[in-house]
């Protein structure tokens, strides 16, 4: 590879993503391996030139380029100082580099606390190593391209290689369909994968194609393990732990300041932050102009009594309207959380003042707080459980009955009484029925539409974490869809939609809930510790009661939804009509659009919400409107 045809690539590269890091550039090209590092800096330890990147290590052998921190660097430091390390400057990616020089890639990973995807460069031994944090705050998305080995943060960095094809895994579209989201170790696109949370790679000078990709694990998310605990102890350890973890987050030589909810997660996390800051915290929210889905008052509740620096916005339909184009150039894949416009812009707000922010993100997985986790055991142990006998006969009879008639009596039926034979639904019931195991029937909970909506099914079936794990294995069902969402729809959904909001302001958004060292602790809380009757999160409700009065923070979750609903039967009405009768896309040819019409009609007559399934093919076909992804 020629040296000026390398940095060119790079330049062309990097740029894609120059919202990660707008504060400088910088590559590292080695013409005879035919390697290239390129990286985009977000300055916010060291901002001099001593923490530019790709940087090299003190003994000439590893080039490092990387994005995220490493929140324990300065304990790191001080563990390498006893090998008389020559320090150019303070930076945490110097600290992680020479790490690495000292101890060997894998052995120096295990040392940090942080967020990161990473490559890193073995001159010696002529080998790349990639690798990415345990719990998948940090996207790294790699495969071959032709003769060409790619890898980036973002997709759009991959497709900005001439080498790259945009070639559609139906595999993907399918598990996307089904949760909204595309689920690691897949990409939405043919030949390129996700590195999975607390893995590495090495691939070494000479692999080709051909070679197998293979990553190692070098953390594992822990399966429940409970130990008998006495509450108070409990309290007083999470309290210690989510303090430590706070305050090597709070490290940085910018503004900081912190999402605010007002909720029980965020709450806790900015509570800490005061408690350890000797000036006031900067905390943001968004409210709605909807009563029903707004939750600002409460965080300006929260704000008050805590002392910190408050500052929110009110979103419109007209702010959603501005920021949904922006939408499929933000995500790279489809992505079906409607939360993500809010997101967008609490993340634009709070750069206006800040350039890191904390959040409160990780809470209900770790420690059940979602409300499906109770309804699923409602719904399964009073009204499944209890029909065993009978669900596969109902089920097939559902089934048998033909789309055509089901339609016919929907037409027929009074008005008032339609939401209860509409065709979709009949379908759902029936769907559920058929679901035999615990473990399927919380897949079915979580799914937005089937599969069988694929009119090109995909060759093989595509595993991925969800799949390869059973709640029958766990030691109670709760606990098993704890470790599920926490293993799929916390990495893949929620730090996917926290990531590319806040970077693509160049906002950096760190979480403190998910030091590894919090989630091995949330593994051995035994389950009384985790909910009480039909409240979750009871042990961080009772760290929190430290410090926040439970009048400001005991109301039923509310979630961080927008209304979806009333936006697509008013303001985004037209731009969901004219996506969903968009025939120049290659989601026409994979998905079976006209049954989603039908639900959109449904949806506009107003009786019954489908707002959720109906975004999550919205920003599909807006997607592929975006990208222009072929199929093979």
């Amino acid at each position: 590879m020629n040296a000026d045809i390398g940095q060119a690539l790079l330049r062309r590269m990097t740029n894609a993503i120059a919202h990660r890091g707008p504060d400088g550039d910088g590559s590292y090209v080695e013409p005879e391996c035919g390697l290239g590092l390129g990286h985009r800096r977000l300055s916010i330890i060291d901002l001099s030139s001593a923490g530019s990147q790709p940087m090299t290590s003190a003994n000439g052998r590893w080039v490092i380029t990387y994005n995220g921190e490493i929140y324990n660097f300065e304990e790191m430091r001080r563990g390498l100082d006893r090998h008389q390390v020559r320090w150019v400057g303070t930076s945490d990616t110097e600290v992680l580099l020479e790490a690495i020089a000292h101890f060997g890639f894998e052995e120096a990973i295990k040392l940090t606390n942080g967020m990161f995807a990473l490559a890193a460069w073995d001159r010696q031994e002529r080998a790349l190593y990639l690798a990415r944090d345990r719990l998948g705050e940090k996207p790294l998305y790699f495969g071959w391209q032709r003769s060409c080995f790619l890898f980036a943060s973002e997709l759009k960095a991959i497709a900005a290689h001439p080498a790259f094809r945009p070639v559609i895994n139906p595999g993907s579209v399918a598990s996307y369909l089904t949760y909204g989201y595309v689920p690691q170790p897949h990409s939405i696109y043919a030949n390129i994968s996700q590195l999975e949370p607390g893995r590495f790679l090495k691939l070494k000078l000479g692999a080709g194609p051909a070679a197998p990709l293979e990553t190692v694990p070098y953390w594992t998310f822990p399966t429940p393990q409970p130990r008998p605990m006495k509450e108070e102890d409990a309290v007083a350890e999470l309290d210690v732990l989510l303090r430590d973890a706070i305050r090597i987050r709070m490290r940085a030589d910018v503004p900081m300041g912190a999402f605010l909810s007002g909720g029980i997660d965020s709450s806790t996390i900015v509570a800490l932050m005061q408690a350890q800051s000797q000036s006031r915290i900067r905390s943001y929210s968004i409210g709605f102009h909807e009563d029903a889905y707004d939750e600002s008052r409460y965080a300006r509740e929260v704000a008050a009594h805590i002392g910190t620096e408050h500052t929110e916005m009110h979103v419109t339909a007209d702010d959603a309207l501005n920021v949904i184009p922006q939408l499929p150039q933000l995500y790279d894949e489809p992505f079906a959380d409607p939360s993500e416009v809010p997101t967008f812009l609490l993340s634009k707000l709070t750069r206006q003042h800040v350039t890191v922010s904390l959040s409160g993100d990780g809470g209900d997985e770790l420690f059940g707080g979602y409300g499906r986790y109770f309804d699923f055991e409602r719904r399964w142990q009073k009204r499944f459980a209890a029909l065993d006998l009978f669900r596969p006969l109902v089920a097939g009879t559902l089934n048998a009955i033909p789309e055509s008639v089901l339609r016919a009596i929907y037409v027929v039926v009074p008005t008032g009484l339609r939401k209860n034979v509409r065709p979709r639904r009949f379908k759902r019931i029936a769907a559920g029925l058929g679901r035999r195991t615990e473990h399927e029937f919380y897949r079915f909970m979580m799914e937005q539409w089937s599969p069988n909506m694929l009119r090109r099914p995909p060759d093989h079936e595509v595993p991925v974490f969800f799949d390869r794990h059973d709640i029958a294995r766990f030691c109670d069902p709760f606990s098993g869809m704890m470790f599920l969402d926490s293993g799929s729809y916390l990495p893949d959904d929620i730090l996917v939609k926290v990531d590319r909001a806040a970077m693509a302001v160049s906002l950096e958004s760190r979480v403190p809930l998910l030091d590894h060292r919090i989630v091995e602790f949330a593994s051995y809380l035994p389950l009384d510790l985790k909910r009480r009757g039909d409240a979750g999160k009871w042990l961080l409700r009772r760290v929190l009661d430290r410090y926040v009065p439970r009048h400001l923070i005991d109301r039923p979750k509310q979630g961080f939804g927008p209304p979806v609903k009333e936006w697509l039967r008013g303001p985004l009405k037209e731009w969901g009509a004219d996506l969903l009768n968009d025939s120049s896309t290659a989601i026409g040819a994979l998905v079976d659009l006209e049954t989603v019409r039908g639900v959109w009609n449904e949806h506009q007559e107003g009786e019954f919400d489908q707002s959720y399934a109906l975004w999550n093919i919205l920003m599909l076909v807006a997607w592929a409107r975006e990208w222009r992804p072929v199929l093979n």
